[in-house]
């Protein structure tokens, strides 16, 4: 455990389940927008507390996050944060053009990871909702170039409510030797855990 609520082996395991699945449609989603062949898979789901979340990321480090708050059976705060590396890397493919790290990202680069975010985000939020037989309905996401704990402070302040702890699933990216990492966070509601893994028919 590494939060302030415990979760059992099987629990974690269903959870890598969701986010593997997640993965493969993110993957999939991804690869017919860049015209390449993506393949992602989740090394590592946990359940972090909320002021660790920046600490895990790294808490000097420049992101670029895309946000929503989530509504139906299950509410919380969805975030999707990616190096500027990655993001650099997903806009080159996309537009086909060298960019450059150092140079800030322009209205359009922004418009085009907001719109691969939310497909992103999307695609794990249906793997959950699939999973559970629940309703989950996504907000208009945002998006935002900050240090990762400007980003999540921000985030909870806009949607106006969190929980105390945050569901992390780490996502990697591969285009043959190229790997980049992205991480989701789940800042659900206090009532997120009972209500999922009842869905779940597994016993809290």
């Amino acid at each position: 455990m590494t939060g302030g609520f415990r979760l059992e082996p099987l629990q974690l395991d269903i959870l890598r389940e969701i986010g593997n699945i997640g993965a493969g449609h993110a993957a999939t989603s991804l690869s017919k927008i860049l015209g390449m062949r993506i393949e992602m898979s989740v090394p590592n789901v946990e359940i972090l507390s909320f002021d660790k979340i920046a600490q895990y990321v790294g808490e000097d480090k420049l992101v670029v996050g895309i946000y929503m708050s989530v509504e139906g059976d299950m509410t919380g705060s969805i975030f999707f944060l990616m190096g500027i590396t990655s993001a650099k890397f997903l806009l080159s493919q996309l537009f086909q053009e060298e960019l450059n790290e150092k140079e800030p990202f322009t209205e359009k680069d922004l418009d085009a990871l907001q719109e691969i975010g939310n497909i992103l985000t999307g695609s794990y939020l249906s793997a959950l909702a699939d999973f559970t037989h629940l309703t989950l309905y996504p907000s208009i996401p945002s998006i935002a170039v900050d240090m990762a704990m400007a980003i999540l402070t921000y985030g909870i302040l806009e949607i106006g409510r969190s929980g105390n702890d945050a569901l992390l699933i780490d996502t990697s990216f591969m285009n043959g030797s190229e790997k980049l990492e992205g991480h989701f966070f789940f800042i659900p509601d206090p009532s997120f855990f009972p209500t999922l893994f009842k869905a779940l028919g597994v016993p809290m």
